[in-house]
């Protein structure tokens, strides 16, 4: 009698190993169907900009994503892939991340000549706040938020910086403060200014200045939720008519299996 019990572990190594990989890869072509789908349906390309904590590997470990140069790379790609006279949809879901990989971005999309539009299903804030500016068009669903864009010094608010510097005296802090609040000073006049330049065309210059100016000076703390409402009051070109394809889409996103589903729903037959 042989053993077999070597090719039984074997087989369970085997899918141990490969079953998070086939299960990813399946994912992934489910993705680029529904996208191929909504193109199709909006005679756009689409492209997206997703993060969203998800496992992948061995031991499940989450990956935790933002903006970064390699997000701008890619959907700097894909924008110049596109045809020039061909409109572009960007899905954003994103907290943020770093500002020179967002105004890539936003440049990118602000040069195109064809219509831009975002598609926000859930929430673009920081960064992703900073894409939005530079569509032709925002599709917002009705309790999707954007949020603030006030630069971030070491993880802390430029504007507060400033407010501390001031309230105690350039005399009562140390060099390292100083140095931050020099640098939160210029943080925030250069993303003032690439708001202005973003909304050129959407406003009039007092218009984004003024903006500009709510958008990027600490009024808000950084996770302030703007809503729909308030997107449409500070004169953004929202609309809520976000394409039932996108919301699929999210749902081929999901989170850790590790993660305890804390939400169930029944829908109505």
């Amino acid at each position: 009698m042989y053993d077999l019990s070597w090719i039984i572990w074997f087989i369970f190594i085997f899918f141990l190993l490969m079953w998070p990989q086939f299960k990813h890869f399946s994912l992934q072509n489910a993705r680029a169907a529904l996208i191929r789908r909504l193109a199709k349906k909006r005679g756009s390309e689409v492209i997206t900009l997703i993060h969203r904590q998800e496992s992948i590997g061995l031991f499940g470990i989450p990956f935790y994503r933002y903006i970064d140069v390699d997000d701008s790379e890619a959907v700097l790609r894909a924008i110049r892939a596109a045809p020039p006279d061909k409109p572009i949809d960007l899905i954003i879901h994103t907290p943020g991340g770093l500002v020179l990989a967002a105004t890539q971005i936003a440049y990118a999309l602000k040069k195109r000549k064809a219509k831009t539009t975002v598609i926000i299903p859930h929430y673009a804030m920081s960064g992703g706040t900073l894409i939005a500016l530079a569509a032709d068009e925002i599709l917002m669903d009705r309790n999707a938020v954007l949020g603030p864009v006030d630069p971030q010094i070491s993880g802390m608010p430029a504007p507060s910086i400033l407010r501390a510097v001031e309230r105690k005296g350039v005399e009562k802090v140390d060099d390292q403060t100083l140095i931050y609040a020099d640098l939160s000073e210029k943080a925030i006049n250069q993303l003032k200014r690439t708001v202005v330049k973003l909304l050129e065309g959407k406003m009039d210059r007092e218009k984004a200045e003024r903006l500009a100016e709510v958008l990027t000076s600490g009024r808000w703390t950084h996770d302030y939720p703007i809503t729909f409402e308030e997107a449409r009051e500070l004169g953004l070109p929202v609309r809520d008519e976000v394409p039932p394809e996108v919301y699929a889409l999210m749902e081929l996103y999901p989170q850790p299996m590790s993660k305890r589903q804390s939400v169930e729903f029944a829908l109505p037959r």
